[in-house]
């Protein structure tokens, strides 16, 4: 099976966690589009009953294609369960998230969800985090000066562009800086140091957070047990 393949199987296998009367989390990245496909068929087979709080315009609009009920995270009392991708999960199930630049709206679902699963393809699965370039979504104004900052610490930047190659922008207008790291022996640690950057809004580091991942491998879909 190629890539797509295993993110289909996953995508697919992570709506049985899904019950009806829940209110979901749904991620955003090219993994969770196949899941929320399969969520929008379980509706229009089983009439399932569930409420979806989106983490990007993106996912939106592709939920309310399918005719997923939408409510705003500030919306919802609880969250009972946020489905969503990773860009790079360690052998001690911390993450890296925000290829797609959704990472705030995501962390905010996340942390509001009584449980997180990650559905990754196998190639995410690393033994340290950082070979995937760290996102770190910051406001624009200073942005420059933030950038020489983390070039200084050694953390080689990059702002993220658009294929036209102005800044790329957030659903929240912000722009991010990409940290080129290739290992992460301490993410706490920096985690604790991106996040007291003035300027700063968050970073792509999602830890201690996820309880299960499914991963697609050619034997099929496994189900990892991070934490209760």
């Amino acid at each position: 099976m190629n890539q797509n393949e295993l993110k289909r199987l996953v995508g697919e296998k992570s709506v049985e966690w899904v019950k009806n009367g829940m209110i979901v989390g749904l991620g955003t990245g090219s993994t969770v589009r196949y899941m929320v496909d399969a969520l929008g068929r379980r509706i229009a087979e089983e009439d399932l009953q569930i409420t979806g709080v989106t983490t990007s315009s993106v996912t939106a609009k592709q939920a309310e294609a399918l005719g997923i009920p939408l409510i705003s995270v500030d919306e919802a009392d609880h969250i009972d369960i946020v489905i969503d991708g990773a860009d790079e999960i360690s052998s001690y199930f911390q993450g890296i998230k925000g290829g797609g630049a959704a990472l705030l709206f995501e962390k905010i679902v996340a942390v509001n969800s009584t449980k997180v699963l990650w559905i990754v393809d196998e190639s995410k699965m690393v033994d340290k985090l950082g070979a995937f370039p760290l996102p770190v979504e910051v406001i624009p104004y200073g942005s420059q000066k933030l950038f020489d900052r983390f070039a200084a610490k050694g953390l080689n930047p990059t702002f993220r562009k658009q294929e036209n190659g102005s800044l790329l922008l957030t659903d929240s207008d912000n722009y991010i800086i990409d940290l080129h790291l290739e290992q992460i022996d301490d993410p706490h640690a920096l985690a604790e140091y991106l996040i007291h950057q003035v300027g700063v809004v968050e970073h792509g580091l999602f830890l201690d957070m996820v309880n299960d991942v499914i991963v697609g491998k050619q034997v099929g879909p496994v189900v990892l047990h991070a934490r209760n």
